[in-house]
């Protein structure tokens, strides 16, 4: 099952994505797709429904974060084996996990935008796990119970501000637009082998990355797992678990995004996202 939210910013109502690759509309079956709706036997429920009886959404609206109301977003740092080698760092002993702002959550497809002073702004792909159920001290045998859906995420990342200006990385994480979520919510029976998902990223229509969640050096059992132990997962939290190898900081010649760039990244299954990279604006 495919589930999605889509329309304007803050006025996104729910969908289906239906065998056909068609958006349905879900508004008279569900208000939205949130903390409630994502809960095993919510879900159970959703996957019932033929898609067909749903009424067709016509055109090409905007797609919204999967998601209503998340509550944490939680990431993974050098997670894959190859994009350690690349970052020239060592192999780490236990998950390094830091936090991206809630205001950094945007729409698969709505534009990146440069921080005032950026200079080093890159691009992450990255498999997205969302929480179905509290976790707490869940162990790695009943850890994948707890997840509603995988994702796609796009860890927008400012280096200078992550790793040159004191030892937080979070502020090189946060800005406006930096966490792209999305398309689609995807329920677990429908992805196969979450340690055997290929991820692929493009700017300006030349492939930067090319990866498998096969090199994560933790798992996504083991990733919820731990994290559960430091912190209670609520249903609606996201996690992004990581980047394989081809970020800009590691190529021979480091790269970064600039104005007009255009981004295109995704997971098969999953879905694929699309980003201009504009000036920073304010939101409304």
């Amino acid at each position: 099952m495919r589930l999605v939210r889509y329309g304007r910013p803050g006025k996104e109502q729910p969908g289906m994505i239906d065998d056909e690759g068609k958006l349905r509309s879900l508004a008279a079956v569900i208000d939205d797709i949130d903390a409630a709706q994502l809960a095993p036997k919510a879900l159970r429920k959703l996957e019932k429904i033929d898609p067909a009886t749903l009424p067709l959404v016509r055109g090409n609206p905007r797609f919204g974060v999967p998601v209503k109301h998340v509550g944490k977003f939680v990431c993974i740092g050098l997670n894959y084996s190859d994009h350690a080698a690349e970052a020239k760092m060592p192999l780490p002993k236990e998950p390094i996990v830091f936090m991206k702002a809630i205001t950094a959550l945007t729409g698969p497809d709505d534009p990146i935008m440069l921080p005032k002073g950026s200079k080093k702004t890159d691009w992450e792909v990255e498999l997205g796990i969302i929480i179905g159920s509290r976790a707490q001290y869940v162990t790695e045998e009943d850890a994948l119970k707890y997840v509603a859906g995988y994702t796609v995420v796009n860890d927008v990342s400012e280096r200078s501000y992550q790793l040159e200006r004191g030892p937080q990385w979070d502020k090189g994480k946060g800005c406006d637009s930096f966490g792209p979520v999305g398309p689609w919510l995807v329920t677990p029976e429908n992805i196969g082998d979450v340690q055997d998902l290929d991820l692929y990223l493009e700017v300006n229509g030349k492939r930067m990355q090319t990866g498998n969640t096969s090199t994560m050096i933790f798992t996504v059992a083991q990733i919820v797992s731990y994290l559960s132990k430091f912190m209670t997962l609520e249903p609606g939290d996201v996690i992004a678990t990581g980047t394989p190898p081809g970020v800009g900081m590691g190529l021979p010649k480091p790269r970064f995004l600039k104005k007009g760039d255009q981004v295109r990244l995704g997971i098969p299954g999953l879905g694929e996202q699309q980003q201009e990279v504009i000036d920073w604006q304010p939101r409304k």
